[in-house]
């Protein structure tokens, strides 16, 4: 008996949630402000890209997106690129 992944629906909805709920207002704006703003483009393997993200420190995963650390090679490419952009983190006043 094999396990179905779950729909793509499900595996969206916890990501948004893990990636606005980090432990830090820094953490949450950062990897939940880059979830929002591109999630809607992503296939099976951007997916699994962000939730193997999510599995990482927060410290790393900002120092990665704010080029202060270099990005381990599993991680490089268009999407860590989109995150370094900082595009897309609208800090409230």
């Amino acid at each position: 008996m094999t396990d179905t992944p779950p729909p793509m629906s499900t595996r969206l909805a916890r990501a948004k949630f893990r990636a606005w709920h980090r432990g830090t207002r820094e953490a949450d704006y950062m990897i939940g402000g880059f979830f929002d703003r591109y999630a809607h483009e992503w296939g099976e393997a951007e997916m699994d890209w962000f939730e193997d993200l999510l599995a990482e420190d927060d410290v790393n995963v900002m120092a990665w997106g704010l080029k202060t650390q270099p990005v381990p090679e599993r991680f490089q490419g268009e999407l860590i690129e989109r995150m370094q952009r900082l595009d897309y983190v609208d800090i409230p006043g």
